[in-house]
């Protein structure tokens, strides 16, 4: 489990850092990030949170988990938002950060510049297993990176691929359990066997 680094006088270093939650789907990549949040507000900590506005499958505004935990937070359009609202806050939460585009690299740099601690959480990989920017960057620029696994649906071993249900090819489509699977590195490789021997 991660544990949050202890700074020194943290208000007079303004000592800021990018923490990435990464995974497959269905492996607690936003429990994990609604847990870090939710320390930081009980240390009384400013907090913002954010998520693509485009992700309304649970709530409309609320960043919610598989497991039907919820926090406040405030959908954006594009990254450069984020730098608007985040305002005087002491730590930035962004959710579903595949969604974004790369310019959130830049966003997350600026924050944590400023002397913020900014948490992001997103898939690492898309349907097909290829990286799924902007969390790839993101992992090579942050000073803390967790990756996160499901169990896969197929066999019960630790899953870190997101097999797609039907054969739609677009890179990003919204969905749950009737659109995806967790899979392990075996399961997901036969499933696309199948599907392409079909």
């Amino acid at each position: 489990m991660f544990v949050e680094p202890h700074i020194n006088n943290r208000v007079e270093r303004k000592a800021g850092w990018i923490e990435v939650i990464c995974g497959s789907m269905f492996s607690g990549k936003t429990e994990e990030l609604i847990r870090r949040l939710n320390r930081a507000l009980i240390a009384e900590q400013k907090v913002e949170i954010f998520k693509p506005s485009i992700d309304k499958r649970y709530h409309e505004k609320d960043v919610v988990s598989h497991n039907s935990r919820a926090i406040r937070s405030t959908p954006v359009d594009f990254a450069n938002d984020i730098l608007l609202k985040a305002g005087n806050c002491d730590v930035v939460g962004i959710d579903e950060a595949q969604f974004f585009d790369n310019s959130l690299v830049e966003v997350c740099e600026k924050l944590s510049y400023s002397g913020k601690r900014v948490i992001v959480a997103g898939l690492d990989m898309d349907f097909e297993a290829k990286p799924f920017e902007p969390i790839p960057m993101l992992m090579g620029i942050a000073e803390y990176v967790t990756k996160v696994h499901a169990i896969c649906a197929t066999c019960g071993n630790i899953a870190s691929f997101s097999f797609r249900l039907s054969d739609d090819t677009e890179k990003v489509k919204l969905g749950e359990k009737e659109a995806y699977q967790a899979r392990c590195r075996t399961c997901y490789q036969e499933g696309m066997k199948q599907r392409f021997n079909d």
